[in-house]
């Protein structure tokens, strides 16, 4: 079965900035990572990378900024009081998640004062052309339930913690 738009993906994959070191890789955590194709669950570059290809496959993929987690934009810079960052040292340069109003996301520190802290609230893998190795484990078609929330449940996708009879049509 090939990949592409409402199937689920399985896979191992390895990111290293391009001519770096490996920067993360599933084979970390050992279980493969599992996406639905087609709804944005990962960034645009990698999934066109993976369409087509079936479950075995093993290949490479070097993925621009533009269609990784896009440029670097100026301007990003945020103000935040010490506190929201629970008690952790804190050193420039350093990443840590900050929880926002939109969820928790990862952000640069740029300098560390009294009472609050500057970060920069791009990507910190913005700006950066990508190396990815792909190994496909799983290839399958999703479920209804699946495509219409968008992600993968169960085995290494969301889980929702509801019971079974959440969001279906009376």
């Amino acid at each position: 079965m090939k990949i592409e738009k409402d199937r689920v993906v399985r896979f191992h994959y390895t990111v290293s900035e391009q001519g770096g070191e490996p920067v993360e890789s599933s084979k970390d955590r050992g279980e493969p990572l599992a996406i639905l194709m087609g709804h944005g669950n990962i960034i645009p570059g990698l999934e066109k990378a993976m369409e087509g290809r079936a479950a075995g496959d093993s290949f490479s993929a070097e993925v621009p900024a533009a269609e990784a987690y896009g440029e670097r934009r100026d301007g990003l810079s945020q103000r935040v009081p010490k506190k929201h960052f629970g008690g952790q040292k804190l050193g420039v340069g350093q990443q840590v998640v900050l929880n926002t109003n939109f969820g928790p996301r990862a952000v640069t520190i740029q300098k560390v004062g009294m009472s609050v802290v500057d970060v920069d609230l791009n990507h910190p893998m913005a700006g950066k052309d990508l190396h990815f190795d792909i190994e496909i484990v799983e290839v399958r078609e999703a479920q209804q339930v699946e495509i219409e929330h968008g992600h993968v449940h169960g085995d290494g996708g969301h889980d929702h913690g509801h019971d079974a009879d959440a969001g279906k049509a009376d």
